[in-house]
């Protein structure tokens, strides 16, 4: 598969504008962030390869990676309706795909973390990520496991000294959630050597679903694990806001269905596979309008506003002295915006690659 960025990020770079960084905690997350996670998508007729999902709907079961720094959509597997969410081989491919829609100076010369829930803990799929280093690609994860028996009695004897108050994405002090760290206290057989445990808690807030366990306590837990080591600034705070930051995946999802993926036209599998491919280019184009073209919150601005405000603008297209003008409506409120993209979309650089 061919990067589909690569003019984009070649461009990015000569033209001095740095990739933008993921923050947690109040500063920069260094390197680059890899968010994994699958989605249903329902169908409304018989198509191939559609199948009930274990929500009871009937559709597909796709599963996505996205870069958290440019939003853009690196790999997308679509699958069956029926396939496991946790399947280790669907994460392996997917990932290794998306790692090659990184240009070679990020894939082998930045720090790469890959981001999952609980279904991205799969110990096969974690010894990937760990083995790739012997390719000399920096990688490291973030990845939510089940809350297993053993986790919650080591949360239960874990003396309160030891829980710290959470962050907030900007590093404030986060009301009524603490973390501590649980690594020693629980068995990880068969994880990557380095593996750690960190866990938090925090007061539900309404209509949160409480599992048995959270009801005892009268607290929510979380757990997630992760190999990026204490030297370097891994604190169990700092971990815990990065790894929460893999819920931007939600709205990446979300914009993507908007943008093509939501539905699939064809009765032909392949053809559907096609399709999702043809909607990862689209995020892919909108994703980096946003980091060359726009400022402000057009910058931040989702698909559907984009679509109102840019993309569907009402103009003329005339002819005169041997050029082409593009005549826009002179009330329209982000006139100016869209010429200043127009503008800035002429003098980006011609990458020599």
């Amino acid at each position: 598969m061919l990067p589909r960025g690569r003019r984009a990020w070649l461009q990015s770079a000569e033209g001095g504008k740095d990739i933008p960084a993921a923050t947690a905690g109040g500063r920069a997350i260094p390197g680059l962030i890899l968010d994994l996670d699958a989605t249903l998508v329902a169908c409304h007729s018989e198509k191939e390869q559609a199948a009930a999902t274990y929500k009871g709907g009937f559709g597909f079961h796709p599963l996505l990676c996205f870069l958290a720094n440019t939003g853009e959509a690196l790999a997308g597997r679509l699958r069956p309706g029926n396939a496991g969410a946790n399947t280790a081989s669907d994460h392996i491919a997917v990932l290794d795909d998306a790692l090659a829609q990184l240009p070679d100076a990020h894939r082998y010369g930045t720090d790469l973390l890959v981001r999952a829930d609980s279904a991205g803990s799969a110990k096969a799929f974690l010894t990937h990520i760990r083995d790739l280093r012997a390719w000399g690609i920096r990688t490291h994860f973030s990845v939510g496991p089940a809350v297993t028996e053993p986790l919650r009695r080591a949360i239960r004897t874990l003396p309160q000294r030891l829980w710290h108050p959470a962050l907030n994405r900007d590093g404030s002090l986060r009301e009524g959630a603490e973390v501590a760290e649980l690594t020693g206290m629980v068995d990880l057989p068969g994880y990557p050597e380095g593996t750690r445990i960190i866990a938090r808690r925090e007061r539900p807030h309404p209509g949160t679903q409480l599992s048995l366990f959270d009801q005892d306590e009268g607290l929510r837990h979380q757990v997630f694990l992760t190999d990026t080591p204490i030297a370097g600034g891994g604190s169990a705070q700092f971990l815990e806001v990065r790894h929460r930051g893999h819920a931007v995946v939600e709205v990446r999802i979300r914009c993507g269905k908007t943008t093509g993926f939501g539905r699939f036209p064809s009765r032909h599998f392949a053809v559907n596979t096609v399709w999702l491919e043809l909607s990862l280019t689209a995020i892919d184009l909108l994703a980096w309008t946003r980091v060359l073209l726009l400022d402000g919150d057009l910058a931040d601005d989702e698909p559907k506003k984009l679509r109102y405000r840019l993309l569907h603008v009402a103009a003329r297209l005339t002819r005169g002295g041997r050029r082409l003008c593009l005549r826009i409506c002179a009330t329209w409120p982000w006139r100016n915006e869209l010429v200043t993209a127009f503008h800035r979309l002429a003098a980006l650089p011609r990458p020599a690659g």
